[in-house]
């Protein structure tokens, strides 16, 4: 009797095994495939909005070169505007802000503006629209310049507050570094800050920067 028990209980114990086996580990596996897909999805996104910010910056730059100041203008934030800082030091009250349609606007015309102060001398900086995108604004070949998203590459002794007032924004820095005939210090960079509306990056700053006294 006992030889009999013997073998049935080895056979019963192997096949509830084979079930066991056969059984889906819950959750688990899915869990883990699931993860990779949501994984995969961020990366690819964060490559896409990259690659986003980095075409929307070469427009501005091109628009700048080329003087096409209309199709600068369709890239200001059509709610918020554009705000222009002369140096890295961004002034909320001081620096020149326009509405889309104020750009638009003024634009074209000689009305002149007061854009900032001078470093060093404090002088007031008065201008056009054009002079100042055009002789200030894009004063190197900013197409040629050294790129970078959300990261500083330029930087002197002058207040660059620009995370502090654009915390949640990303920005772009087009860099040109000095010359050794001037130790370096001619160095300057050009910084856009974009906001997301509809689906579509636009500017909503262009901030300057370069050695000051």
């Amino acid at each position: 009797m006992k030889k009999i028990l013997i073998p049935l209980v080895v056979l019963v114990l192997v096949v509830a095994c084979k079930k066991e086996a056969g059984k889906p580990v819950p959750n688990v596996v899915d869990s883990i495939a699931q993860n990779k897909t949501d994984s995969a999805g961020t990366v690819q996104n964060i490559a896409d909005k990259e690659a986003v910010l980095k075409q929307t910056n070469d427009e501005v730059l091109k628009a700048l070169k080329n003087k096409d100041y209309t199709s600068f203008a369709a890239l200001i934030h059509p709610e918020k505007g554009i705000r222009f800082s002369m140096y890295a030091f961004v002034d909320i009250k001081g620096d020149k802000h326009f509405s889309k349609a104020d750009f638009e606007k003024y634009q074209p015309t000689k009305t002149l503006f007061t854009w900032g102060a001078h470093d060093g001398s404090g002088d007031p900086y008065k201008t056009t629209v054009n002079d100042y995108l055009g002789k200030w604004v894009f004063s190197k070949d900013f197409t040629a310049s050294q790129y970078s998203l959300n990261k500083f590459i330029g930087g002197g002794n002058s207040l660059n507050n620009l995370k502090e007032i654009y915390p949640k924004h990303d920005f772009t820095e087009n860099y040109i570094k000095g010359t050794e005939k001037n130790g370096e210090m001619d160095w300057k960079t050009l910084r856009f800050v974009f906001e997301e509306f509809q689906e579509k990056y636009y500017l909503i700053a262009v901030v300057n920067d370069q050695w000051t006294i």
